[in-house]
């Protein structure tokens, strides 16, 4: 008994902020799924009824390379932070209440790492992918027009890094021999087949 750790107080401030940053990335993913399948049509009409966001959406999905880029940027970082972070803060409070039901300290640190590295994982799964590109699939153009301005501003603030991405990426098609204008358009067309076969 003497070996049971001294139990602190649980870090439920940390937990808001993983599941904050969780909710961050799932903004990112419903930005980029809003845009890339929002209909053309719809957001000239909005722009031209003078809807905020509609114009800015447009300028997006006409260079949508250097958009999504900053998107991967975006869902990459926070990944990469709420993954250690969640680990680094949760990990051993976790584990210390394992070792209060009886087990081995060095089972229960393993088993606290990996419960907090499971549950991140599938709250990103719900919370940061599925739900909000189910609900960028229901109303593309109006969530296109809600996230298009801050995504507008954090395209210009990342602008360097997503130069190096999208000259990266330009590079690798060539040494690939792949026009990557072509291909754009080819996806394009296969999102759309995809955007219409979801919202029959």
């Amino acid at each position: 008994m003497n070996d049971l750790p001294v139990l602190s107080p649980f870090p439920w401030v940390d937990v808001v902020i993983i599941l904050a940053l969780v909710a961050l990335n799932g903004v990112f993913a419903m930005s980029e799924l809003a845009l890339v399948s929002s209909r053309r049509p719809r957001l000239q009409a909005a722009a031209k009824a003078g809807k905020g966001g509609a114009a800015v959406a447009l300028g997006l999905s006409e260079d949508p390379g250097k958009f999504l880029s900053t998107v991967q940027i975006g869902i990459t970082l926070i990944g990469i932070i709420a993954g250690a972070y969640s680990g680094a803060s949760l990990g051993t409070p976790v584990a210390q209440r394992l070792q209060m039901l009886g087990l081995d300290a060095e089972i229960a640190l393993s088993l606290g790492y990996a419960l907090v590295i499971g549950l991140t994982t599938y709250a990103s799964l719900i919370i940061g992918e599925l739900v909000p590109k189910q609900i960028a699939l229901r109303s593309p153009e109006t969530v296109a027009m809600i996230v298009a301005r801050p995504m507008a501003m954090l395209s210009r603030a990342t602008a360097p890094l997503v130069w190096l991405l999208d000259g990266s990426s330009a590079l690798v098609f060539r040494l690939m021999g792949l026009n990557r204008e072509t291909e754009s358009q080819v996806t394009a067309e296969e999102l759309q087949l995809i955007v219409a076969e979801a919202s029959k």
